[in-house]
């Protein structure tokens, strides 16, 4: 088990000085400091305030998906029913998962601590992966990433701690 946890921050650490380098060093103009403070003060309230709105969603889209899913199978919707449940399944648990990362960064969000950088790069990754797994708007997806890794990795000098 923890030679495959290895591999994967193995791979992350790849993916992050990857990103590292084309997001601030080759990187066409970077955030101005003013700008990469705004976001560093704003965004451990901003994921609260969504994370809260976000709860009954998701809480409502897990029942809807649990009562639906049945009749979905038997209207013969995507493969024989079978690929909506498993769209929203993967849709909700990655929904679920980033948010509880996000939640966990909020504390060292505040301290700004690297740790909690690092949540919040693997909250990115893991919704990134789940969009291209159930095929929800991969393109949006990538392009959002892309957006959100760009702003995400320009802030990273701001979390030092």
């Amino acid at each position: 088990m923890s030679e495959k946890t290895s591999d994967a921050r193995g791979v992350l650490s790849q993916l992050e000085a990857l990103l590292d380098e084309y997001m601030v060093n080759k990187a066409p103009f970077s955030l101005p400091k003013e700008v990469k403070e705004f976001i560093v003060n704003v965004s451990p309230y901003l994921v609260i305030i969504f994370a809260v709105l976000a709860l009954p969603v998701i809480f409502a889209a897990l029942g809807l998906t649990a009562i639906l899913s049945p009749f979905a199978a038997l209207g013969g919707y995507g493969y024989y029913g079978f690929s909506w449940g498993i769209q929203a399944t993967i849709g909700l648990a990655v929904a679920v998962i980033t948010m509880v990362l996000e939640i966990i960064a909020v504390p060292g969000m505040f301290k700004r601590t690297r740790k909690a950088w690092t949540l919040l790069f693997y909250a990115s990754v893991i919704s990134l992966v789940g969009s291209i797994i159930s095929f929800s708007g991969i393109i949006g997806a990538i392009i959002g990433a892309i957006i959100g890794w760009y702003i995400l990795f320009q802030v990273k000098e701001l979390y030092t701690n």
